[in-house]
């Protein structure tokens, strides 16, 4: 009945501001630094003497400048902007995030201001902050800023997008590659939207093309090893894991991908070989996240929930962290406290397909039949039917006497099934017998 979310493990990492949220502007600048030729009003000797230590990257002088002249002048945007950008180099980020938005609001059509802005919020985890920022940038006149930096807006949204609106993200990266080349990481974007679109050529051929400029790509390895590990050619996988792991020993994502075709292949060294990664890293949440997955493919659910609510004790809010934990509350068959887990996680984020499968399960499990239809219906917004999902359909009806609605959906569930599921395919029909022997 239940749609069980079990992890095969990806981590591929982009060069996006999501894959490192400790990124510095010093390895990432904002947006080029300010360039007193270009404005169009004339500056202020405290601002000019600001950008002049600015270009020299002597970030405290820029400060000492800016600080006092904004006390008199709290609506100069570019000295805002200026102030924003020494503190973000400085890695004060919350003084640069509010400088740049006092920027945006002196000068509302200032793109390097919201450009920088976006890009912040974004690298902090504030994604709903930063999007409405980078669309403004994109949609804005980039002026000297010029194509590049648009392109920037273009890549952070599809960055942004990639989870929730895989469509909207490959969209957003062919704004961007109108902009400019493609890079690397715009392939390594494209062949994982592709795999999630359900486009597996599209994306093993993206991989590819990585692999055959950069053989020790560790992004395109284990992108391409999840291709074959979904569509379990495990034995392929193992051999492009182990290739990539000659290149780069030790690598955590390549070492856990090993790990799940170990485990999928029933290989005595899996959980020994994750084990000694997580022994060598215990503080790694990413880690320790892997060896819980792992463990919950394993069969090992207790186990597992104890990685997990170790890691939600310091990120209680996580939404995969609360899905796992409730995945395995069901697979301990504890349905009350999955219910309430789940029930939280759609409340943080009603659009995450997981949470509502769960709490459809959990609700079917509790004798919440009304509960089950609502959770349904908001997943069918995000998803697909299955065979599991009619199922519930047709026994929450069911249970609520609403014997058409029913009937229809045991019919569902019988074609969808097809043979898959033989005990709940006896069930379906014995209910049909008793339910359509009413006509």
């Amino acid at each position: 009945m239940f749609r069980p979310v079990f992890f095969v493990l990806l981590f591929i990492p982009f060069a996006g501001f999501a894959q490192d949220p400790a990124q510095t502007p010093a390895r990432q600048a904002p947006v080029d630094a300010p360039d007193a030729t270009t404005a169009p009003q004339p500056l202020s000797e405290e601002v000019a003497d600001a950008e002049a230590a600015i270009e020299k990257s002597d970030w405290k002088a820029a400060q000492a400048k800016l600080e006092p002249w904004l006390i008199n002048h709290p609506k100069d945007a570019r000295a805002l902007f200026d102030a924003g950008y020494a503190a973000d180099y400085q890695n004060r980020l919350d003084d640069a995030a509010s400088l740049y938005r006092r920027a945006t609001e002196a000068n509302p059509d200032s793109f390097e201001a919201h450009l920088s802005l976006g890009l912040l919020l974004a690298r902090q985890g504030n994604l709903n902050g930063a999007r409405p920022e980078l669309v403004t940038a994109a949609n804005m006149d980039a002026g000297d800023s010029g194509h590049v930096a648009k392109a920037r807006a273009w890549r952070a949204l599809a960055e942004i997008d990639r989870k929730t609106d895989p469509a909207q993200a490959s969209n957003d990266l062919i704004q961007a590659l109108k902009l400019s080349p493609e890079t690397t990481d715009d392939t390594l974007l494209a062949a994982s939207l592709a795999d999630q679109a359900g486009q597996t050529e599209a994306a093993e051929g993206a991989y590819r093309r990585v692999l055959a400029e950069d053989p020790k790509s560790v992004a395109a390895n284990a992108g391409l090893a999840h291709l074959l590990i979904a569509r379990k050619q495990y034995s392929d996988a193992e051999t492009t894991i182990r290739a990539a792991l000659e290149q780069a020993p030790g690598d955590p994502a390549l070492t856990a991908q090993l790990a799940t075709v170990l485990v999928a292949q029933d290989k005595a060294e899996a959980l020994p070989t994750l084990q000694k990664l997580h022994d060598a890293h215990p503080a790694d949440a990413n880690i320790t996240r892997m060896m819980a997955e792992v463990l919950a493919e394993a069969g090992d659910a207790v186990g597992s929930d104890k990685l997990y609510t170790g890691l939600m004790a310091a990120s209680p809010n996580d939404l995969d962290l609360l899905v796992a934990h409730g995945q395995n509350l069901i697979r301990q068959l504890k349905y009350n406290d999955a219910f309430g887990v789940f029930k939280q996680a759609t409340e943080l984020d009603p659009a995450n397909a997981d949470a509502w499968s769960g709490l459809a399960f959990a609700a079917s499990n509790t004798n919440r039949p009304s509960i089950t239809l609502h959770a349904l219906t908001m997943r069918s917004k995000l998803l697909p039917e299955n065979p599991s999902t009619y199922f519930l359909w047709a026994t929450s009806y069911d249970m609520l006497h609403e014997r058409k609605s029913a009937v229809t959906c045991y019919h569902q569930f019988l074609k969808s099934s097809a043979g898959k599921f033989p005990d709940l395919e006896i069930q379906a029909r014995q209910r049909l017998l008793v339910l359509e022997s009413k006509n």
